[in-house]
């Protein structure tokens, strides 16, 4: 398998417990955001990461009825969980997703793989410096990186955020970051809160019956129309793990 989307999901949310099955036009938000991720053309596969917690047996038991692959691993070490993933189907390539962003664009998610493999970088995503609204990050890695970084890296943070290991050394591995036409970072369409879900949840109320396979740009048409629906950052503050890190990224 070459390129591989893995997805982290834990229902041990901080902020938002059980945020991953919360419903979404009659099914968990887990598996519309699956349904989504599997519309991108540049995916050989999906695998959803989760812990062997008990309080992931629902989850689970919910991705894999739904015919999706499924790999458990530690609750806390994420990137042992993405490495045992990568030791079970061996992919060359891993694209790295979050169970909190039912609304990911396929589209998006192909233009960050299509630039990976432009074949110039070890690791690519669009949120070093975002343009793209909060909910539609990707992030694309050579796998052998990965296992590089699980070998040598006793960070806790590293172990937690998976990639972090890789954007913070860009005197040792080549990055880039993916631009979008326009700055729309200032959007915000994860889902960390009740009031994050909320939003989400009406917008698919909005766009899903007319259209099940809505993108970003349908999402965007709604908000101009509806601008005092939309969600920003004045809302709550873009997720800060990159913020100071000096990441040495090429913009592309």
């Amino acid at each position: 398998m070459t390129t591989l989307a893995i997805v982290q999901a834990r229902m041990s949310s901080s902020r938002y417990p059980g945020k991953v099955l919360a419903p979404l036009a009659g099914q968990p938000m887990i598996l519309r955001q699956l349904e989504r991720i599997q519309r991108a053309e540049t995916l050989d596969g999906i695998v959803v990461a989760t812990s062997t917690d008990a309080s992931d047996d629902e989850l689970a038991e919910i991705v894999k009825a739904n015919g999706f692959d499924v790999v458990r691993g530690d609750l806390n070490d994420v990137l042992a969980r993405f490495i045992r993933v990568i030791d079970l189907y061996q992919p060359e390539t891993v694209v790295r997703l979050t169970a909190d962003c039912p609304l990911i664009s396929p589209k998006v998610i192909d233009e960050v793989v299509a630039r990976f493999n432009q074949g110039d970088c070890d690791y690519a995503s669009n949120n070093m410096t975002p343009t793209y609204p909060d909910g539609l990050d990707v992030e694309v890695v050579k796998a052998s990186v990965l296992q590089e970084i699980y070998e040598s890296s006793t960070d806790k943070n590293e172990r937690e955020h998976v990639t972090l290991g890789v954007y913070r050394q860009p005197d040792k591995y080549r990055i880039v970051n993916v631009s979008g036409v326009g700055d729309l970072s200032h959007l915000r369409w994860t889902v960390d809160t009740p009031e994050d879900y909320a939003f989400v949840k009406a917008i698919y109320g909005e766009l899903y019956p007319k259209n099940p396979n809505f993108d970003f740009v349908d999402v965007i048409s709604y908000l101009k129309e509806y601008p005092e629906r939309s969600r920003t950052t004045t809302d709550a503050i873009r997720n800060a793990a990159l913020v100071g890190l000096n990441t040495g990224a090429m913009n592309a």
